[in-house]
């Protein structure tokens, strides 16, 4: 599938009301000048010991501290870095764990954040985060400038790249049937889902990782515009109760949580499957394919025991949806992904 036609070149800055979207490669190296043009004079950073030792030296430099984000939950992490952030103008260079810990401390002290994306979370684009354990804020926070890199966006191994790649598609997914749907965040989902597979489609020596990484932004935004639906109420929960890794366990869902909506949403999910290269009968073949393969819940390290607990959460989450699975459809839905 040779997904959705693109410039050959793929550099730009895009003013999306308050927000700034600078894209291309090579914009990592410059992420310093671009802070600083943009008004982040001083700023504190967050990051991981592998996004930085990717970083050019002089964004640690410009920062007035950097804190190292560990494994872990965002409300337990945002919560225990909450006191050491003297100065709540931060710049998140990280997967989706850093920006998202980034977020939720910025929501809390009144702050603003910079995302520089290392794989394809789409936290960068997204408003949608937890906020730091035993703590509220008036509003959540959205990345007032995105620092956009195809290159540490799409860095990681190919089985791993494949897991964020598919995580990325369900953003799209997910929009088409969130609560405030829309024709503008539909389109962005089928646009940014057909560039996703239309990268991985090709052999990962010849890949075009710009086209990757901007789908990953198109379903992002999209999710941000429409909200969230089945997909992620259903994954959210299952890696928060099961404590199982976050991008495989929506790569492993999706087929199956993609095949309960057919009946329920079928023009959306033939929208989907056209976008996809496929039919509706096949869309859980395709979305397999584009995986790498068969993924199951079972290989992820879950205990089986919480299961149930994380199943009541969903269903609770999912009330308010038109025609939502039951609790048995749930369990048979998992049942089929373990």
């Amino acid at each position: 599938m040779a997904g959705p036609q693109l410039p050959n070149a793929l550099d730009f800055t895009w003013h999306d009301g308050g927000r700034v979207v600078r894209f291309g490669q090579g914009v990592l190296a410059g992420a310093a000048e671009t802070l600083a043009a943009s008004g982040w004079e001083r700023f504190e950073l967050l990051t991981t010991e592998r996004a930085l030792a990717g970083a050019p030296v002089g964004l640690a430099q410009a920062a007035t501290a950097v804190h190292h984000v560990a494994a872990g939950k965002v409300a337990d992490l945002s919560a225990d870095l909450l006191d050491a952030v003297m100065t709540p103008t931060l710049v998140a260079l990280g997967g989706g764990r850093v920006i998202d810990t980034a977020k939720a401390i910025a929501a809390v002290r009144g702050g603003r954040v910079a995302a520089i994306p290392t794989t394809l979370s789409g936290a960068e684009m997204t408003g949608i985060h937890r906020l730091p354990e035993g703590h509220s804020a008036p509003h959540l926070i959205r990345p007032a400038l995105v620092i956009a890199d195809p290159e540490p966006m799409t860095a990681l191994p190919e089985g791993s790249l494949r897991a964020t790649a598919m995580n990325a598609l369900a953003h799209g997914a997910d929009a088409l049937f969130g609560p405030v749907a829309n024709p503008f965040s539909a389109l962005a989902a089928l646009h940014g889902a057909g560039l996703i597979a239309g990268a991985l489609d090709m052999p990962e020596a010849e890949r075009d990782r710009p086209r990757l990484a901007l789908g990953s932004l198109f379903c992002a935004h999209a999710l941000d515009g429409a909200g969230l639906s089945l997909h992620h109420a259903l994954c959210q929960e299952l890696v928060r109760g099961l404590e199982i890794p976050h991008a495989e366990t929506n790569a492993t869902m999706l087929p199956h949580t993609m095949g309960a909506m057919r009946p329920r949403e079928p023009a959306a999910i033939e929208a989907l499957a056209t976008a996809l290269g496929a039919d509706p009968a096949s869309l859980e073949a395709r979305l397999t394919e584009l995986g790498g393969g068969a993924r199951h819940l079972g290989e992820l390290g879950g205990d089986r025991s919480r299961l149930d607990a994380a199943l009541d959460a969903v269903h609770a989450r999912i009330s308010a949806m038109r025609d939502p699975p039951t609790r048995d459809e749930l369990a048979e839905l998992v049942e089929a992904a373990w």
